[in-house]
């Protein structure tokens, strides 16, 4: 029991931190609705409803090569947050 009560709190705090880093953008497009309840003397009925819709956008992580000197392959990480279209090459300043 304590390791499911875990692994839910750190999937959580994963959600929360993607959230936050704008790897994850959640919009809501349509609005959740209640059903109309009606009670007679013959029964209940229930009309309608509607359930939320969301969009959710992620982000990207592309992971690449180049050559740094001539023989020597250095790689290259580009990280995107969900709202940007074109991940930017992230490069190696190191001599």
């Amino acid at each position: 029991m304590r390791a499911i009560l875990f692994i839910l709190i750190l999937a959580v705090v994963g959600l929360i931190a993607a959230i936050a880093t704008g790897m994850l953008d959640v919009n809501q497009t349509r609005p959740a609705r209640a059903p109309d309840v009606d009670a007679t003397g013959n029964g209940i009925s229930a009309k309608g409803g509607q359930t939320p819709a969301f969009e959710v956008e992620t982000g990207t992580v592309t992971v690449g090569t180049r050559k740094a000197n001539v023989t020597v392959p250095v790689p290259t990480v580009n990280v995107a947050p969900a709202n940007e279209q074109a991940p930017e090459p992230v490069t190696n300043s190191a001599p």
